[in-house]
C-alpha cells in the first residue's frame, strides 16, 4: 500500500473534476455519483450527452448513471477485484494494453500479467455474473480509449477488500497509460467537504501533515521541533479499533469533532456499549445528534458560514471560507475552542487567528508552501503547489510517479467477510440518497427533503418479495447476525434478486444495527456494502 500511496496521492483525485468532460471514456465503479456527488455527476451526464463521451458503469445497483452509460456491469457485491482482474485479463491477453508506457514508467508488470492470466472472463462470470462477452467489450472500450478516467467512491473501498479493489484500478489505470494525461486519472470522490484537507492536514492515526509518516524519525524529528513536543513513534487506532478499544476498557476517554459514529459506524449495538463504558465522552459539533446523548460535554461549534480558514476538496482544491454571520449563541470555530482548551492544558495559545494556522500548514507542509490567503483572495490553487510562483497542479504524475515508477500490484480476490447461507439469505448494501446528507444531522430538519424522503425504505427485488410474500410499502424487519431494523419495502428492479439497499441517514431505521464491522487488514474500513441478513414482514407493524 505504501507504494500505491506514494503514486496516487495518498486518496487524492490524480486528475481535475472539469477533466471528466475532456475523456474520451468514464470509468465509474462503486459510486452513485448522481447521488453521492451530484455536481461531478452532472459533468458526467454533459461528457456524455453533449460530447459524445463513452460511459461504462460497474455496480450492482442500477443506479441513475446507468440511464447514461454505453455499457452497465452488474457485478455481485464484493467481486469488485475480480472484475477489474477479468478486464486486464482481456486488455493483456489481446495485447491492447500501452506497452511503451509500461514499459518507461512502470514496474511490477509480470506479476500483473500472471496474476490477471487466471482471471479470463469465464471464471469472472462464475464469480461475479458479469457475463463474459460484456467483459471483453468493456475492456476493448476503456482500452481503445485515448484518455479515460476512472472514477470510484465508497463502493470500491468499503470492503474488507477495500485496498485491494483501489490496487486494482490502479493497476487498470497504469494499463492503458492513463495515468499522468489530462482527461485520464484515478479518482476517488470523497465522501464530505473537507476529507481531503483533513486527511492532507494529518487528521489520520499513521500520518504527520502531507502524509508524512509518524514512523520516519526525520519527520518526527521535524515536528517535535515544530511544535515544541514529544511525539509518539508509532501510529494510533482508526475509527472502529476505537470503539474496540473502548469497550475492551483501554480507551478511557473520546474526544469527538463532527462525527456521528452512533449511526455512521459498522455494529452499532457495539459502539453504543463502548460508549456507556468510556469514563468521559466530549463531543464538538454544530447540532445535537445521536452521539451527544451519550456525551459528558457537549462543545457548541461554529459552523461553515460562521468562520475562517480553508476547505480542500476531492480534487486537491483548496477554497478559502470567510465568515459570513457570527456563530449563534456560545457556539465558536474548531480551532479557537481547540486552542482555548490547549492552553488550560499547559500548551500555551499559538494562533491569533485561522490565517496564522494557515502559516504554520504552508511551513510544516510541502505540497501546500506556495498556498497563501493572498493567493486564495484571488482564486482557489490545486495542491502540490510548492511555491508562491507555481499556478497549482491540475493533474499529478506528468512525468513521473512520486516514488519513480508506478508499481503494479499483483492481487487475488477474496470473497467477502459474511455470505448469504440459509439463515440470512440476503446480502445487505448501504448507502446514500441525494435528498440526504450522511447521518442525517441538517438534512433530517429540512423540511424540503423530509418531503422528498421523509424515511428509509428497504429496496428489495420483485422476485425476492414475491417469495417472502411482501408488497410495496409493506414494513419489513431486516435482521443480520448483529441486530434487526424495521423500514417500508419499497419493491423495485434497482436492487438485484438475492441483494436488498437501505440508506444510513435514519436513526429511526438504523441500518449500522446490521452491518459487518470486519476491517480490511490495511484501511481498516469497515466492510458497509456485504453483509448477510433476513428480511420477513415486521411482526408488528404500528397503528
Amino acid at each position: 500500500m505504501a507504494g500505491l500511496a506514494a503514486a496516487f496521492g495518498s486518496g487524492a483525485m490524480t486528475n481535475s473534476i472539469g477533466d471528466v468532460e475532456f475523456s474520451d471514456l468514464i470509468l465509474a465503479t462503486g459510486t452513485n455519483t448522481t447521488e453521492n456527488h451530484p455536481v461531478i455527476g452532472a459533468a458526467v451526464k454533459r461528457a456524455v450527452r453533449r460530447n459524445n463521451r463513452k460511459l461504462i458503469v460497474i455496480d450492482p445497483r442500477e443506479i441513475d448513471l446507468v440511464r447514461y452509460a454505453d455499457l452497465w456491469l452488474r457485478q455481485k457485491p464484493g467481486t469488485d477485484v475480480a472484475v477489474l482482474n477479468g478486464l486486464m485479463n482481456v486488455i493483456i491477453g489481446e495485447n491492447l494494453h500501452d506497452a511503451a508506457y509500461v514499459a518507461a514508467r512502470t514496474e511490477g508488470f509480470d506479476a500483473l500479467k500472471a496474476v490477471t492470466a487466471e482471471y479470463t472472463p469465464e471464471r469472472v462470470e462464475e464469480i461475479s455474473g458479469v457475463p463474459a462477452d460484456d467483459l471483453r467489450k468493456a475492456a476493448r472500450m476503456y482500452a481503445a480509449a485515448g484518455r479515460a478516467s476512472i472514477l470510484y467512491a465508497m463502493g470500491i473501498t468499503q470492503h474488507i477488500s477495500g485496498t485491494n479493489n483501489v490496487k486494482s484500478v490502479a493497476n487498470l489505470a497504469m494499463l492503458c497509460g492513463n495515468v499522468g494525461i489530462e482527461g485520464g486519472g484515478v479518482n476517488p470522490l470523497r465522501g464530505q467537504n473537507n476529507v481531503q484537507g483533513a486527511c492532507d492536514m494529518g487528521a489520520l492515526p499513521n500520518v504527520f501533515p502531507a502524509y508524512q509518516q509518524v514512523t520516519n524519525g526525520e519527520a518526527r524529528d521535524f515536528f517535535e521541533k515544530e511544535w515544541g513536543t514529544t511525539l509518539p513513534g508509532k501510529p494510533g487506532l482508526t475509527v472502529v479499533e476505537i470503539m474496540n478499544a473502548a469497550h475492551e476498557g483501554t480507551v478511557k476517554a473520546l474526544y469527538i469533532m463532527g462525527e456521528n459514529p452512533l449511526l455512521s459506524d459498522p455494529d452499532l449495538s457495539h459502539v453504543e456499549e463502548a460508549l456507556k463504558r468510556i469514563d468521559f465522552l466530549v463531543v464538538q459539533d454544530i447540532f445535537p445528534t445521536e452521539t451527544t446523548k451519550f456525551a459528558d460535554v457537549v462543545l457548541p461549534s461554529a459552523s461553515f458560514a460562521e468562520k475562517d480558514g480553508t476547505f480542500t476538496n476531492t480534487e486537491r482544491r483548496v477554497q478559502r471560507v470567510r465568515k459570513a454571520v457570527e456563530p449563534p449563541g456560545t457556539a465558536r470555530p474548531d480551532w479557537e475552542i481547540l486552542s482555548d482548551l490547549l492552553t488550560r492544558m499547559g500548551v500555551p495559545a499559538r494562533y491569533g487567528s485561522a490565517g496564522d494556522i494557515m502559516e504554520e500548514i504552508r511551513r510544516v507542509t510541502p505540497s501546500y508552501r506556495g498556498i497563501t490567503y493572498g493567493r486564495l483572495e484571488r482564486g482557489s490553487l490545486q495542491w502540490p503547489c510548492p511555491n508562491e510562483e507555481h499556478p497549482g497542479t491540475a493533474y499529478l504524475h506528468r512525468d513521473r510517479f512520486t516514488r519513480g515508477r508506478g508499481l503494479f500490484h499483483a492481487v487475488e480476490y477474496t470473497p467477502p467477510a459474511e455470505l448469504p447461507d440459509r439463515e440470512y439469505p440476503l446480502i445487505l448494501s448501504t448507502g446514500r440518497v441525494l435528498y440526504h446528507y450522511h447521518t442525517g444531522t441538517m438534512t433530517r430538519l429540512s423540511s424540503g427533503s423530509m418531503e422528498r424522503v421523509p424515511e428509509s425504505l428497504v429496496e428489495i427485488h420483485p422476485a425476492d418479495a414475491e417469495r417472502l410474500k411482501v408488497e410495496d410499502g409493506q414494513p419489513v424487519t431486516v435482521t443480520s447476525r448483529r441486530g434487526s431494523v424495521t423500514a417500508k419495502a419499497r419493491v423495485t428492479e434497482k436492487s438485484p434478486r438475492g441483494t436488498v439497499f437501505m440508506n444510513f441517514h435514519f436513526a429511526e431505521a438504523a441500518v449500522n444495527r446490521l452491518t459487518h464491522p470486519s476491517l480490511d487488514p490495511v484501511g481498516k474500513i469497515p466492510g458497509f456494502k456485504v453483509c448477510a441478513v433476513r428480511v420477513e414482514a415486521a411482526r408488528d407493524a404500528g397503528p
